[in-house]
């Protein structure tokens, strides 16, 4: 009675539990809703056309065999079996290792300053939507040009010699309306003020989604991440039905094996690969952390790689059967109108709509999938920040209260820092980020150390224990030489080849950037890269002991719980033995 009603009586400072899922089913939507993302919809599709249609599935699926799937499983089990962020599972795993989770986060904040600014533009369109008359259909508006073109009243194209300058309506309600783009980075120019008002109702959204931590997180992705595929399905069933449309999927899908020789081929598939799984960032690390420790995350994570990479495909056929309906109905080659990105989502696909019987409808239907997209991902990414730094001061974020408001302090830092990207300049800024401070080779740096320090440091054979321990399942011994060899020694060459590949960032095509801001981008760059061998020389540096027993103590803690230590040896005999034989 007396330590009941002590307990009352502290109320406020008591440390709340860290949580955990109420059901398996909401962390398969959690995840699935984070990893299948506006990347499946907007770069996919285009990425498989450009670099030889049924042929680039060849790259693609060599990636998802050797760094997606094993990279999936190691993240997944890493956070079932620590129970802790991406920051502080490597104490328990590698401390040496940590400044991977401290990169990681670096990048993912850096997503989370970025991706909520393509859902303000989605909802703006989306708002749009419900006009009489869609506003990118029509020249007649006040921002369009004398070399507007309206394709919704005749047959016209951007090609040929007599229309060189000519620009569509979706175009010029893209640049000069939603953006109002400058001539320049140097040219900041004011704020757009709808933009402002979108972002802040969308930063608001995505704080009553995670506010409550993973039990509101678990409620919402009920409807986040399976409403999207009922959109999916409906505008897939209508790209189809639309003229032109077979057209558009040969031209999707077409094989071109010649396309495999090129280096760049590969680059992107494994880009693409590293990026729609989420992998180096640490998401499925603190979704998986939320799990009960017997879940089976071996099969979880199998089946959650097929739905990502299968809805890759079957958004592919949405996307191309509307663009070849749009070729078909303007009389060009589909090279002409397929675009990947931004370009696709808000001037493509939005002039296509335009063309179609009931154009407000099927606008409505893309714009609102879009934002729901990009919706769980947002706030999964902000609930990954805000799990691995509430693990990391344990005693005083578990307060009851401490999570909203510093949840909040987040989002407001966030905004007040993004507020640039939504000037009339505010493009050119938010292109550097996309393109240095979120760029692939950064996750790819991550992903080397991270299987380094777990296939050799930690020991592969050690995590297939746990694994076995925790789920009853003995992993493929595949995943043993993908953890040594292959996922590290793939990770590495595409990240060397990206830098010798490089390319200086420009806009349309046409804008070069000053030196300043290319500058710029390479510090966001290599903000999150440094902090790996800088975590590892400051840990070394600030140990105590010989260099041998730093290194000892800094490579291979103890594990938390010596009953999981004799249950995990004793897993890993049968394996050793039956697989050598």
């Amino acid at each position: 009675m007396w330590r009941k009603a002590r307990s009352t009586k502290r109320g406020q400072n008591e440390v709340e539990e860290r949580g955990h899922w109420g059901n398996k089913v909401e962390f398969l939507l959690a995840v699935a809703g984070n990893i299948v993302g506006l990347g499946n919809v907007w770069r996919f599709p285009y990425l498989c056309y450009k670099n030889g249609g049924g042929a680039f599935l060849v790259p693609y699926l060599v990636f998802v065999v050797t760094c997606g799937v094993p990279l999936f499983l190691l993240e997944t089990a890493v956070g079932q079996y620590t129970k802790e962020g991406w920051v502080t599972c490597w104490r328990k795993v590698c401390p040496l290792a940590e400044g991977i989770g401290y990169g990681g986060q670096l990048v993912l904040l850096y997503s989370c300053m970025t991706y909520i600014i393509i859902l303000s533009w989605a909802l703006f369109y989306l708002l749009f939507s419900f006009s009489s008359q869609l506003p990118w259909s029509t020249c007649d508006n006040y921002w369009n040009t004398a070399d507007c073109v309206d394709f919704t009243t005749s047959n016209h194209t951007l090609g040929g010699t007599n229309h060189t300058n000519r620009t569509s309506a979706a175009t010029e309600f893209w640049e000069r309306r939603v953006l109002n783009i400058s001539r320049g980075i140097e040219e900041i120019g004011s704020i757009r003020w709808e933009v402002l008002l979108c972002l802040i109702f969308m930063w608001i959204v995505c704080y009553f989604c995670i506010w409550k931590g993973v039990k509101s997180t678990g409620k919402v992705v009920y409807f986040t991440a399976t409403f999207p595929y009922v959109m999916l399905l409906i505008l897939l069933i209508r790209g189809l039905s639309l003229p032109g449309a077979k057209q558009g999927v040969v031209f999707y899908l077409l094989p071109e094996l010649s396309r495999l020789k090129d280096p760049q081929v590969w680059m992107e598939a494994g880009a693409q690969i590293f990026f729609s799984y989420s992998l180096g960032v640490g998401t499925l690390t603190v979704l998986g952390s939320y799990n009960t420790y017997n879940n089976n995350c071996y099969k979880d994570s199998l089946w959650l790689c097929l739905l990502n990479s299968g809805t890759s495909v079957v958004a592919g056929f949405a996307v191309f059967s509307v663009l070849g309906f749009m070729a078909h109905k303007q009389g060009v080659p589909i090279a002409e109108v397929a675009e990947s990105g931004p370009g696709l989502a808000f001037i493509a696909y939005p002039q296509a709509v335009a063309m179609m019987p009931l154009p407000q409808l099927w606008s409505i239907c893309f714009f609102f999938m879009i934002l729901l997209l990009g919706l769980d991902t947002q706030f999964v990414s902000m609930e990954v920040v805000m799990t691995s730094v509430t693990d990391m001061f344990p005693t005083v974020m578990r307060r009851a209260g401490r999570r909203e408001r510093f949840l909040l302090l987040f989002c407001l830092t966030c905004f007040f820092s993004q507020i640039i990207m939504i000037t009339d300049g505010g493009m050119y800024i938010f292109q550097v980020f996309d393109y240095y401070a979120c760029n692939g080779a950064c996750i790819l740096f991550l992903c080397v150390f991270e299987s380094l320090a777990v296939g050799w440091i930690f020991g592969a054979e050690r995590l297939c224990g746990i694994i076995v321990d925790m789920t009853g399942e003995r992993a493929n011994p595949y995943f043993q030489i993908c953890w040594r060899y292959i996922t590290p020694i793939i990770s590495l060459g595409s990240f060397i080849c990206s830098l010798v590949e490089y390319q200086p960032l420009t806009f349309n095509r046409w804008y070069v950037y000053p030196t300043w801001a290319y500058v710029m981008g390479w510090v966001l760059a290599l903000s999150s890269i440094l902090l790996i061998p800088g975590w590892a020389l400051y840990k070394l540096g600030t140990s105590t002991g010989t260099l041998c027993q730093r290194l000892h103590r800094l490579c291979w803690p103890e594990l938390p719980d010596h009953s999981v230590t004799r249950k995990i040896e004793t897993a890993l005999q049968p394996i050793t033995e039956e697989d050598l034989e």
